[in-house]
């Protein structure tokens, strides 16, 4: 039975709309604000102090103000009153998208690539802030449950939240919490030789693979297998053994990510958001000293028929072909040319 109901009020301006769900440490309600509408309130089940609750949220606090479009934001943390006594809690923006459990759901064999590399890089964006901080601030339970999704208008916006509770949370009920967040930790943590940048890196790692093939890395067959410390004694498949529009690059970068050697990863999230960027950007195109030359040429004729009246046209025509030849013109020329395609002489 959850801590807080429908319609339970939280304090002057908070009411609880209804539960989104719950784990061994903390249930999710979304709550409605007197004046700033929908949110979500996360509701510690032992935390029962308002120190504790600041106390575990120090790193997450921090990095809200930051401002990251890939980070959660958080609004506020107090205590209320439970029929279990006081408890913790702390509101932050409600995403209706919800978790990336339910974009895996909402596709039953894997998700799309192209959405799946916009997710990891996201995450990775959001982690690198958090990587960059002096000491860095290291998330500790990057798992499906704790990134979320919204919508800048139709465009998908994931937020990493959580930042620093897993660090303060029970290890028991951290690992048993949220369908098998074990699942998504490296093999160094799991043999307690310590957390780094590079375990966080592992982490995103998993949920890429798993959204790109719908198997956990280094496991059996099927969405959750086993989570004993021997499957990583088994071969890991490339993604693009499951999933043909995987291409090399990407099979080269999330394999990088799940080395079991935290030393031959990825150090940190903003070496793998810069590697995914430089896939994601089109190769440089070598052009020929003749076709730089040609495209002057052009580019400079066009510039001397635009003043001619009658020629504006052919003017236009010029410029265009000699940016198509030379690209490197546009960032000089490509004013000019929607100018003069509207009939506009400068």
């Amino acid at each position: 039975m959850a801590l807080l109901n429908s319609g339970d009020r939280v304090n002057d301006t908070l009411v609880i709309d209804r539960l989104l769900g719950e784990g061994a440490f903390a249930e999710v309600h979304r709550v409605r604000h007197a004046y700033l509408g929908l949110q979500a309130m996360k509701l510690f089940k032992k935390v029962a102090s308002l120190e504790e609750t600041h106390l575990m949220l120090d790193e997450a606090r921090l990095l809200s103000t930051l401002g990251h479009a890939n980070i959660v934001r958080l609004f506020d943390a107090n205590t209320v009153q439970t029929p279990e006594g006081l408890r913790g809690f702390f509101t932050m923006e409600y995403l209706p998208g919800g978790s990336l459990e339910n974009l895996s759901k909402a596709y039953p064999h894997s998700v799309p690539t192209a959405i799946a590399v916009d997710v990891m890089e996201q995450i990775a964006s959001g982690l690198a802030v958090a990587h960059e901080q002096d000491p860095p601030i290291l998330h500790r339970d990057v798992s499906l449950a704790n990134v979320l999704i919204g919508y800048d208008g139709s465009v998908m916006r994931v937020r990493v939240s959580d930042f620093g509770l897993a660090k303060r949370a029970d290890p028991v009920t951290r690992t048993a919490s949220a369908k098998g967040t074990i699942a998504f930790m490296a093999p160094e943590v799991l043999t307690n030789q310590g957390y780094s940048c590079a375990s966080d890196v592992w982490s995103v790692g998993t949920i890429a693979y798993f959204l790109l093939t719908d198997h956990l890395p280094y496991g059996e067959t099927g969405r959750y297998s086993s989570y004993s410390f021997a499957r990583f004694n088994r071969r890991l498949l490339p993604p693009s053994r499951y999933n043909d529009d995987v291409d090399a690059r990407l099979d080269e970068i999330v394999m990088s990510t799940l080395q079991l050697d935290p030393q031959e990863r990825p150090t940190n999230a903003r070496v793998l958001a810069d590697a995914l960027r430089r896939r994601r950007r089109p190769p440089a195109v070598s052009y020929r000293d003749r076709d730089r030359g040609r495209a002057r040429h052009l580019a400079d004729e066009a510039l001397r028929l635009h003043r001619i009246p009658g020629e504006l046209e052919r003017a236009a025509d010029l410029m265009e072909e000699a940016i198509d030849l030379w690209p490197p013109l546009g960032e000089q020329h490509q004013p000019k040319l929607l100018l003069w395609r509207k009939g506009v002489m400068m």
